[in-house]
C-alpha cells in the first residue's frame, strides 16, 4: 500500500494529512502518516493569546492522536532529523521524558510520498544575546513560558511597594504578531486587575514595540499601518520605527544608536526562517532563510516524491516574488498539495500553485480589528475594521476548523466554547 508521510501538524500540515486520511486513509487505499513533535496541535496565529493567558492550550488545544483516530490517519510523536532519499526513508529522534530518561530510541519510516509542513521559526539574525534573553513565540511551549514570566512580573508588581516601579516589556518585530501581542497585553491587564489585582492598571505596563523597518505590519497597506500605529499609541504602546536592535541583555535591548531600551521581560518576533537543520538536508535545494524550494507543483526541485507547503516552502510566483509566509498560504498549499497527490497516485497531470492573497487582518484584542480584503484578487484592496473586521478576522479560524472537523462539528465547537467562555474566567490566572 500507498504510505504518505506529513511531517508537521500546523495549518497546513493537518489540514491536509486529515483531507488525505477521509479520502486515502479510512478506505484503504493509502496508509496515510502524520509525524510531530508536540502531542497537540494549536492555530499557530493564535498564539499570542496563549502568551497572554486569552486562551488555554490544555482546553483549546487538538490531540493530534484524537484527530488520527477520527480521519482515518496515524499519529507519530516525534522529531525528523534526516532524510534519506535514495533509500525513501525519514529518520526521528528519540524521545525522552521531562527527567531526560529515554523513552523511545531512534526510528525511521518509509514513505512513498513524503510532505514537509514544519512551518518557521523566528529569525534573530545572529543578533548577539537574543536566545540568552528574548523569548520566541514560535510554539505552544514558549507562549506558555512567556505567559509564566508574564505573571510573575505581575505579581512581583502587585506585591511591590515601589511606586516609580513598572513592568517593562519590550517586543522586537512590529508584524502581526508583534502588533497583536501588544494589544492582548493591555487587555490582559485589565482582566487582571478585574480579577483582584487591584494595582494592576494600563499604567503599570510600560511596552516598547521596536521596529527595523520605516512602518509597522509591512505586508500591508500604509493606511491600514497608520490605524494600527494609531490604536497602539492610544492604548500607551511606545512604538519605535526605523529602529534597529543590536543586542540584547539582561538589562534591554540596544539599538544601533546606542540607545538602551530598558525590559525584563524580552519577545523576538523579528523575521522567520526555516528550521537550521533543513539547510543541508538530503541535498534539497534551500534559500538563504532554509526554506525548501519546490517547483510550481510543491515538488522539490530535486525530489518529484517529496512535496513542501507552508513556511518552510520557497515558492516563486509568477512576478519573481516569494509566496509569503502566511496562514492562508498554508491553506492553499495544502488545498493544492492533496489535488495533486492524488493525481499523482492515479497518473494525472499535477497542477501549478497559484497564490491568491485574500488580504490581512490583524487582531487588536478586543479594541480593534483593522486590516485589508480582496488583496491581488481585485485592483485596490478593501479597507476593513472595527465589527466587521473583527467578524472576517474570527471567520478564518473557523475556516480552519471546518477544514479539520466539517461544518457540523465545528458548530458544536463553538456553541461548546461560548458555554465554557461563560463559565470560566476570561484569563488564565496562573
Amino acid at each position: 500500500m500507498t504510505r504518505i508521510i506529513v511531517v508537521g501538524g500546523g495549518a497546513g500540515g493537518l489540514e491536509l494529512v486529515t483531507k488525505l486520511g477521509r479520502q486515502l486513509g479510512r478506505k484503504g487505499k493509502a496508509e496515510v502518516i502524520l509525524v510531530d513533535r508536540n502531542r497537540t496541535h494549536l492555530w499557530k496565529p493564535l498564539l499570542h493569546e496563549v502568551a497572554t493567558g486569552a486562551m488555554d492550550t490544555g482546553i483549546d488545544g487538538l490531540s493530534y492522536r484524537s484527530q488520527a483516530h477520527n480521519h482515518g490517519f496515524s499519529f507519530h510523536l516525534g522529531t525528523l532529523t534526516d532524510i534519506d532519499r535514495d533509500h525513501k526513508r525519514i529518520k526521528l529522534a528519540p524521545l525522552a521524558d521531562d527527567n531526560g530518561k529515554p523513552v523511545v530510541g531512534e526510528r525511521t519510516l518509509s514513505y512513498d510520498i513524503l510532505v514537509m509542513a514544519i512551518g518557521s521559526v523566528s529569525n534573530d539574525f545572529g543578533t548577539p544575546g537574543v536566545r540568552d534573553h528574548c523569548i520566541f513565540l514560535d510554539s505552544p511551549q514558549q507562549a506558555e513560558r512567556f505567559h509564566n514570566e508574564l505573571m510573575n512580573r505581575f505579581l512581583q508588581y502587585a506585591e511591590s511597594d515601589t511606586v516609580d516601579e513598572k513592568v517593562d516589556i519590550a517586543i522586537v518585530g512590529g508584524g502581526a504578531t508583534g502588533v497583536e501581542l501588544s494589544a492582548e497585553l493591555y487587555n490582559a491587564v485589565e482582566h487582571l486587575h478585574a480579577y483582584g489585582f487591584k494595582k494592576l492598571t494600563r499604567d503599570c505596563l510600560r511596552l516598547t514595540l521596536v521596529e527595523a523597518g520605516p512602518r509597522i505590519l509591512p505586508a500591508l497597506p500604509e493606511r491600514i499601518s497608520a490605524m494600527a500605529h494609531k490604536e497602539l499609541r492610544e492604548l500607551g504602546v511606545d512604538v519605535r520605527v526605523g529602529t534597529m536592535v543590536v543586542e540584547a541583555t539582561a538589562e534591554g535591548l540596544k539599538t544601533r544608536d546606542g540607545e538602551l531600551i530598558p525590559a525584563n521581560l524580552m519577545v523576538w518576533a523579528a523575521g522567520i526562517k526555516a528550521p537550521d537543520f533543513i539547510k543541508d538536508i538530503a541535498g534539497l535545494e534551500t534559500n538563504r532563510i532554509n526554506q525548501l524550494a519546490v517547483k510550481d507543483t510543491l515538488q522539490t526541485t530535486r525530489d518529484d516524491s517529496i512535496f513542501v507547503i507552508g513556511d518552510c516552502a520557497f515558492c516563486l510566483q509568477a512576478d519573481g516574488k516569494p509566496v509569503p509566509p502566511r496562514a492562508q498560504s498554508a491553506h492553499q498549499m495544502a488545498s493544492l498539495a492533496y489535488d495533486n497527490i492524488l493525481a499523482s497516485l492515479h497518473g494525472r497531470a499535477l497542477k501549478p500553485y497559484v497564490y491568491k492573497d485574500h488580504g490581512s487582518l490583524v487582531n487588536l484584542s478586543r479594541y480593534s480589528t483593522v486590516g485589508s480584503l480582496m488583496g491581488n484578487l481585485m485592483r485596490g484592496s478593501m479597507m476593513v475594521e472595527g465589527r466587521i473586521a473583527r467578524t472576517v478576522y474570527v471567520s478564518l479560524y473557523r475556516m480552519h476548523q471546518v477544514a479539520l472537523h466539517g461544518y457540523t462539528r465545528t458548530g458544536l465547537m463553538m456553541l461548546v466554547g461560548r458555554i465554557n467562555r461563560f463559565l470560566r474566567p476570561r484569563l488564565k490566572l496562573h
